[in-house]
């Protein structure tokens, strides 16, 4: 699989979190869900756990390609530590910037990733209110 993925163009970091399913699986008791879904079908569903406006945890379930689980486990790795605010500032170049290679039509899941944190975020914020 690794060989697969390295002649279709994916970064070696981008094969690790695929192969290592980096952050992959649910999380009991996450302080917020959230799921969104891309134009492609790929779907992401973000658990994060969150203590004084700060994320402490972050695990992610998806139906998507290998692209969308590189992004994914990259995204939920960035963001531990990281405040509500910094997290929320993240671009899908900053994703990308992490992953490093991956085939250009799987760009595209970046933004996925991005848009399932930023709806966490922003249904964190509005079930605290």
């Amino acid at each position: 699989m690794k060989e697969i993925l390295k002649k279709a163009g994916y970064s070696d970091k981008a094969i690790y979190y695929y192969l290592k399913k980096v952050n992959v699986g649910e999380m009991k008791k996450p302080d917020v869900t959230f799921t969104y879904a891309g134009h492609c079908g790929d779907t992401i569903t973000f658990f994060l756990r969150i203590k004084n406006n700060i994320i402490t945890n972050a695990k992610f379930v998806s139906t998507g390609c290998s692209g969308a689980f590189a992004f994914a486990s990259a995204l939920t790795s960035i963001i531990k530590g990281k405040t509500l605010e910094e997290a929320k500032k993240l671009t899908e170049k900053d994703i990308i910037k992490d992953v490093g290679n991956i085939p250009r039509h799987k760009l595209h899941c970046a933004i996925i990733s991005r848009e399932t944190l930023r709806g966490a975020i922003s249904k964190y914020k509005k079930n605290k209110k």
